[in-house]
């Protein structure tokens, strides 16, 4: 397997059974240097699985891994390379903040203590109370501190804020930014709050059952579709041809989510006729994804189904 010098994860094949469940299934992905990942999907969808084996922390059932293009299995060369916070981080319980840090800073190479005490100043973090008296936000802002004042090359962030209110959540969201500006790195950020860090991703990978059903740029994700709103049949005529996404009416006004893209003489025809367009969220999009790849599932299964019956009669004639 050959990787560019910009490539810093890379996963061909990529399996993880356990027993009867497909947690991953021919997983094909690559995360490059120096952008911010959006790894969404639904709970249950294999997002940790996935974060766990680039990081180690678990082993494939198949196929092939490369960070910083060698094996990341016992290879401390290139663990030190990475952090991973997980949702529900765990530390020794008899551990204050002040102590996690001190440990996270004899690991990571590049750590900023200076930075690591603002964010603890931030977040209003009692650096000296034992964690396990610590309130889940609490919990979750320790974890943040660690994942960015580490300044690791490569960071996984996988649904950091549980427990954090929303002004805390974008604080953390407004560090993130201000910090990967001045010191770039490869983050990977899963997260169920789409439309919330919408705005920091600059590529997206939805994982949907152990399959990988989206993965592109963020912009090109969001221009992928358009929303047409006004009367039900002036829309309906003017976006006739395109597929629907999704559809909300109020009496004889109509929304519709398509898909595709609208060219500049079609836009100024919707204006013309007082149609009113606007984007499509990529929570609505994301989501669209998943339940298409769950109908074509079905649709697949059901199949399947009907052919295992007309075996069975024909074996039982």
């Amino acid at each position: 397997m050959t990787m560019n010098e910009q490539t810093v994860v890379q996963v061909r094949g990529l399996g993880r059974k356990y027993k009867d469940v497909t947690a991953l299934d021919e997983v094909d992905l690559e995360f490059r240097q120096n952008r911010i990942y959006g790894l969404l999907g639904r709970n249950g969808a294999g997002k940790t699985t996935l974060m766990s084996i680039l990081t180690a922390q678990g082993f494939p059932t198949s196929g092939t891994v490369r960070v910083f293009g060698e094996d990341p299995y016992e290879n401390e060369r290139v663990l030190r390379r990475i952090c991973f916070i997980r949702e529900s981080q765990k530390y020794p319980d008899d551990f204050t903040p002040a102590q996690a840090f001190q440990a996270a800073a004899l690991f990571f190479a590049d750590w900023d203590q200076a930075f690591a005490e603002r964010l603890a100043e931030d977040f209003q973090l009692p650096l000296k109370r034992r964690i396990k008296k610590l309130s889940r936000g609490q919990l979750s802002a320790v974890g943040i501190v660690i994942g960015l004042a580490s300044r690791a090359e490569l960071t996984f962030f996988d649904e950091p804020y549980l427990g954090l209110d929303a002004v805390a959540r974008h604080l953390f969201y407004d560090h993130l930014v201000k910090d990967f500006a001045e010191h770039p790195r490869t983050v990977v950020l899963s997260s169920h709050l789409i439309d919330e860090v919408a705005n920091l991703l600059e590529h997206i990978v939805v994982i949907d059952r152990g399959r990988i059903i989206m993965d592109d740029e963020a912009e090109e994700i969001r221009g992928s579709a358009v929303s047409v709103a006004g009367p039900a049949d002036v829309v309906a005529s003017f976006i006739e041809g395109y597929p629907v996404l999704f559809e909300e009416r109020l009496l004889n006004t109509v929304s519709v989510s398509i898909a595709g893209r609208l060219s500049a003489a079609q836009r100024r025809e919707a204006a013309e006729l007082g149609l009113t367009l606007g984007q499509v969220s990529l929570q609505q999009l994301v989501v669209h994804a998943s339940l298409s790849a769950q109908g074509a599932e079905s649709s697949l299964n059901d199949a399947a189904g009907s052919g295992r019956g007309a075996d069975s009669k024909e074996v039982a004639r």
